[in-house]
Parts: C-alpha cells; sequence; structure tokens
C-alpha cells in the first residue's frame, strides 16, 4: 500500500512539473538542431515518463481492461500490434522505476491481448507476431516469468512458417500473400531470433538469424547508402517498395546490432552504424534533424521504434565515440523538441508531429511512439549521453 501511495505523489509531482516548464517557456525559441539547449529548460525526462504512463493507462485502457484502444475520442477498436508495443513502454517503465504497478500492467495486458485476440496469441500477419513476440521475450527477461518465455515461444513457432523461397527468401508478410516480402516481417524476427539464441544457445536460431538477415541486407537495402526499403513484390510485380520509414532503418539496425551481440562479428556492426549514419542524414527520414511525422494509425508508431533500436546503438561501448556521440545528439535533439512542443499539457497527449502540439483525436501508436521516445531520453540521460 506505501508504496502505490509513493508512486501516486510521485506521479502528481511529475505532472507539475512540465506544466510549470511549460508556462515559463512561452515566447521563448526553441534551440535549432546543433545549437546548445537554452539553459531555462529542464528537461525531466524520467518524471514525464511516469505522467504520460499513467495518462495513457487511465486514457487508452479498455472498460474492461483487457487492452488499449484505438484512440482518445471515443473509438474502442481493439488493434493488435499496438498492443505489443504499449507492452514494451511498460517494461521500460517497470526497468526503469522497479515499479510493481508496471509489472501487473504487464501480465494483464499479455493475458488481455490474448482474450482479445480470441483466446489465441497468433495472427494472421508475421510481422504483428513478431512484435508481440520481442515485448514478451523482453517482459520474460524483465521479469523471469515463465509465462512470457511460452508465449514468446508460441508465437516463434507459427512465426517460422512464413519462411519460404519466394523472392529468393525472407519471411512473409502475411499468411495469405506469402510471396510479398518486406523489412517489418524480417528485421524483427532477426532481432527476435538472436535474442532467443543468446538466452537459450539453440542453434537454429541463430541459422536462421543469420539467414533472414543476408537476404534483407541483399534485397532490401541500398548499397550506395545502406537506407533500408520497404519490401519486394508488394504489387506482385517483382518491384521493390523504395518507401523510407523509420521503423525499418530502426529495426534494420536492430537486427545487425543483435547479430553482432550474438557473434562478435565486426560486419553487422559496421552495417548498423553504417544505417543509423545515413538515417539521420536523410533528408526525407529526419529533415533538419528531426524526425518527419508520418501521420497517425500504423505511421504513428513508427519513430518511437526508430529511436528504441537507435538508443541501444548509441549505448553500445563497441561503437566508436564520434558515431555514438552524433547519434546521442540527434535523440537529444528529438527527444527534446518532442518534450516542449510535441506534447499537449496538462493532458500529455502526443503529437504525430514532434514540433507541434497535438490537434484533435490522439492514437494509441502516436501516444505510444511519444512514451517510447521520453523513455528512450530517460535511459540515456541516466546514462550521461545527454
Amino acid at each position: 500500500m506505501n508504496s502505490i501511495t509513493q508512486h501516486i505523489k510521485k506521479v502528481a509531482l511529475a505532472g507539475l512539473i512540465p506544466v510549470m516548464l511549460t508556462s515559463c517557456l512561452k515566447d521563448k525559441p526553441f534551440p535549432l538542431y546543433g545549437n546548445k539547449p537554452s539553459a531555462v529548460i529542464d528537461y525531466t525526462y524520467a518524471a514525464t515518463s511516469d505522467t504520460l504512463q499513467d495518462k495513457t493507462y487511465a486514457t487508452f485502457l479498455s472498460a474492461n481492461g483487457n487492452y488499449f484502444i484505438q484512440n482518445n475520442s471515443g473509438n474502442t477498436n481493439y488493434n493488435y500490434w499496438p498492443q505489443a508495443h504499449t507492452m514494451d513502454v511498460l517494461i521500460d517503465a517497470y526497468l526503469r522505476t522497479k515499479n510493481e504497478i508496471y509489472k501487473q500492467r504487464i501480465k494483464s495486458l499479455l493475458n488481455g491481448t490474448r482474450i482479445s485476440n480470441g483466446n489465441k496469441l497468433q495472427n494472421e500477419y508475421y510481422d504483428d507476431m513478431e512484435w508481440l513476440a520481442l515485448s514478451t521475450l523482453r517482459a520474460y527477461e524483465a521479469t523471469n516469468d515463465p509465462d512470457y518465455l511460452a508465449a514468446a515461444g508460441t508465437l516463434w513457432t507459427d512465426i517460422k512458417t512464413g519462411v519460404n523461397t519466394n523472392q529468393g527468401g525472407g519471411i512473409a508478410w502475411r499468411k495469405s500473400q506469402l510471396d510479398y516480402k518486406n523489412t517489418p516481417a524480417n528485421a524483427p524476427a532477426i532481432i527476435f531470433a538472436a535474442r532467443l539464441y543468446r538466452l537459450q544457445k539453440n542453434e537454429a536460431d541463430l541459422t536462421l538469424a543469420k539467414e533472414l538477415y543476408t537476404w534483407l541486407k541483399s534485397t532490401l537495402v541500398d548499397p550506395s547508402s545502406g537506407i533500408v526499403w520497404d519490401g519486394i513484390n508488394g504489387n506482385h510485380d517483382g518491384q521493390i517498395s523504395k518507401n523510407k520509414f523509420t521503423y525499418n532503418q530502426g529495426t534494420f539496425i536492430g537486427a545487425a546490432l543483435e547479430l553482432y551481440n550474438v557473434t562478435g562479428d565486426g560486419s553487422y556492426l559496421s552495417d548498423a552504424v553504417r544505417t543509423a549514419t545515413a538515417t539521420i542524414k536523410d533528408l526525407d527520414i529526419s529533415p533538419g534533424g528531426l524526425l518527419k511525422s508520418e501521420g497517425q494509425g500504423d505511421g504513428g508508431l513508427f519513430k518511437g521504434i526508430l529511436v528504441r533500436y537507435l538508443t541501444l546503438l548509441t549505448l553500445k561501448e563497441d561503437v566508436s565515440p564520434t558515431d555514438r556521440a552524433a547519434y546521442a545528439k540527434f535523440l537529444k535533439y528529438n527527444a527534446e523538441t518532442l518534450f516542449v512542443k510535441g506534447i499537449s499539457r496538462p493532458d500529455f497527449m502526443v503529437s504525430p508531429d514532434w514540433k507541434a502540439k497535438p490537434s484533435g483525436t490522439t492514437d494509441l501508436t502516436t501516444q505510444i511512439s511519444g512514451v517510447t521516445t521520453m523513455e528512450a531520453a530517460a535511459t540515456l540521460k541516466a546514462a550521461g549521453k545527454f
């Protein structure tokens, strides 16, 4: 009871601090990318993350408590893949605070996702299942609760049925479209397989991770820049879709990093660094150094996914100090901009455009992207990177 009371007091205080800061920031220009931030701004990332966590929970939790609804304007639809990323931010908060309330919320969301999904975890879309597999595996590592490892194993067994030789290899995007392959269905699978291998040392998982990576790099990574493309054969014409979505860059960075972590092969780390460096400089992805708005709906989640995996690379000591400093500078600018400009107060809703306050409805996807970014900023600040 005491810990809950302390948590409530902490959240209440966290809610007040950014409001006071906002009032102090009126009419003060926000610094441009690369300039020294104004000393009057206190970027309270941990406290703001606490408040965002509570506001998100209160605003988006369904009436039956099983899942998080589509938006804050009355649409109570259940969507599978944002639940996994909501679980991820709950895990972020638990790892940061060790507050048992987050542990309870993680378990409730896993059970609720199963119920809301027809009393099963499997789904039509391989990429959707991969997101949940990743979050449940993280939950297992954070809590040592075997239910999460079992869930991850169930999902992984089904995910592997998507591997086929169409387009030369890779995992399909969905079960009813086995000839369409894309980055979202392959890069997260590589991350998962490498992490599972680290835990269980099943050589088949590492072999598959390497095979998927070889296919992905040779098929959907621009050899001249390192930028990651979206997919191949989406229109049944064998052509590559060269859309530059932020989350594809992030998951490829994560795939290369995780393979480096388990193999020690420096070529994987070089690939991660190459794509990360290209990403922060690409004018289509981050014009002026700020990650672009990709709208709401599915696109609302994309930036947060990039931030998650770029943060892991920034924290990797094996990366050169120069590169780590460049990534930290980029992430700092994006976090500062979101903190000051992209979060409305006192309701703490997040905008898809991080340089402007939200206008109208906020989707769960957009909100979770913002929470992910504030949690990442809190981690980087605690690590002395900001």
